[in-house]
């Protein structure tokens, strides 16, 4: 089997380097970009298993090559590298089809743990059955079991729970979990998400004050976790 190849496109070249350098020492392939319509290109033509992608970037910026990528219909995880922390370029690029962002400065270790785990997923296959911590989601019998016990869920519960357990690892805004749970034709707030993931925790997490597996993005959203660390 191959190793996953990453295509990083970045304008920074000591940094650009720096992370191809680590990529590579964890037995990645690594293809490198310096400007956003060269990444654009490289991602079109000879699709990666991953992209690390600047935002600010000449030529084309992240944004726009975030949003070519999926208009294109290509699936693979985007990973936003960030030196904005303001929260609303954050949601444009998740809205955009990014699936996680870190922001500058950070760290490595963190940055090629969470590019290991969009990997691992890739290669796993679509199942009916989403194990995590001492749950187990049935979407074919449409029930929650713990510790093999079922657990009564609304629909609205299971749907959320549902759309995070299939996005495992990626951050997730308030208005896409609306729009895919509620719908986008369904005037609620943002409030109902945080109510709904509320209860959610207190049937899931061993300890809903401080949970493992739906963890809040302060301004954000949320990302769902299948695996305590």
């Amino acid at each position: 089997m191959t190793d996953p190849t990453v295509l990083i496109i970045e304008d920074d070249p000591t940094l650009l380097r720096g992370l191809k350098d680590n990529f590579l020492a964890h037995g990645l392939r690594v293809r490198t970009a310096g400007d956003g319509q060269q990444g654009l290109d490289a991602a079109l033509t000879d699709p990666p298993d991953l992209v690390l992608l600047d935002i600010m970037l000449p030529k084309v910026n992240g944004y726009e090559v975030c949003r070519m990528i999926r208009q294109h219909e290509l699936d693979m995880p985007i990973i936003m590298l960030t030196a904005k922390g303001q929260e609303e370029d954050i949601v444009r690029g998740l809205e955009l089809g990014a699936d996680d962002y870190v922001t500058k400065p950070f760290g490595i270790r963190e940055l090629l743990a969470r590019a290991k785990a969009f990997l691992r997923r890739r290669e796993l296959k679509p199942s009916d059955e989403y194990p995590f911590g001492d749950c187990r989601l049935d979407l074919r019998a449409h029930k929650l079991f713990r510790n093999g016990v079922e657990v009564p869920l609304t629909t609205k519960e299971f749907r959320t729970l549902e759309y995070f357990v299939r996005r495992s690892g990626r951050a997730l805004t308030r208005h896409d979990i609306l729009d895919a749970v509620w719908g986008s034709s369904v005037i609620v707030s943002a409030r109902s998400v945080d109510r709904c993931v509320t209860t959610l925790r207190g049937k899931i997490e061993p300890d809903p004050r401080h949970p493992t597996h739906i963890r809040t993005i302060r301004d954000i959203g949320y990302r769902f976790e299948d695996a305590v660390p």
